[in-house]
């Protein structure tokens, strides 16, 4: 009863345990119902069963990403106002304008293009300074608080959604790593199938042998790749 374990794709090598163990817990074969190796087979494949489909990042990404992209929109756009209004020096409360667009300076003008880090830590003292009775006076004036409120709220759903993805993917990283459990699992089924190898011309095992043999010959068959169409061309 040969087979290469490491060669079955993940889902086929938990069908073959999952088979495998229901076998032996059918109640057909006393030889090995109260047999210690069963037990800790049974464990493995639990663990194993609770890690291989697990996913190895938080899927969050694109969500993300979609935040950071809207706080940039906000920023860039009141930036862009802000600028464009200062050089009118014939509309009523441009240096209001100059003075704000300082301050977008004194945090640089390209947060937008800085990593995800960079521009929080640069966005929160920019709004916080954009946040005093001063700056929010002339924010007033320029009748911009709808403006610099979303680019405030955009900035804080983006910061929620990003502290949501590092704790997701960090919860990931802590689970016990699917390859080593995988190899964990090939062990003992390794040592398994050995066993029931070595006894298969005992009576009593002689069905458990043969019987396992069958399931260890569809995990193999599901290994084997379909073959390219062959081309009829003469």
């Amino acid at each position: 009863m040969k087979i290469s374990l490491v060669r079955l794709s993940t889902k086929d090598l938990a069908t073959l345990a999952q088979r495998i163990i229901s076998n032996i817990q059918s109640g057909k074969y006393p030889v090995i119902s109260n047999h210690p190796l069963t037990a800790t087979l049974q464990t493995s494949y639990t663990e194993y069963d609770m890690v291989y489909t697990k996913q190895i990042y938080s899927g969050k990404g694109k969500d993300v990403a979609t935040a950071d992209h809207e706080r940039d929109v906000t920023y860039t756009n009141l930036k862009a106002f802000l600028n464009g209004y200062r050089k009118l020096q014939t509309v009523p409360n441009y240096q209001s304008a100059e003075d704000l667009y300082s301050v977008f300076k004194t945090f640089g003008l390209n947060l937008d293009r800085l990593s995800y880090s960079s521009q929080s830590a640069q966005m929160k003292k920019l709004i916080e300074t954009l946040e005093s009775q001063e700056n929010q006076q002339k924010i007033a004036f320029l009748s911009l608080d709808p403006a610099f409120t979303e680019m405030k709220t955009n900035h804080e759903d983006f910061e929620a959604l990003f502290a949501d993805q590092a704790e997701a993917n960090a919860d990931l990283r802590q689970m016990t790593s699917a390859s080593a459990i995988r190899k964990d699992l090939e062990k003992n089924l390794k040592t398994y199938l050995d066993l029931l190898t070595a006894m298969k011309d005992v009576p009593d095992w002689k069905l458990l042998y043969s019987d396992t043999n069958e399931l260890v010959k569809a995990a193999k068959n599901s290994d084997i790749k379909p073959e390219p169409p062959q081309d009829n061309k003469p």
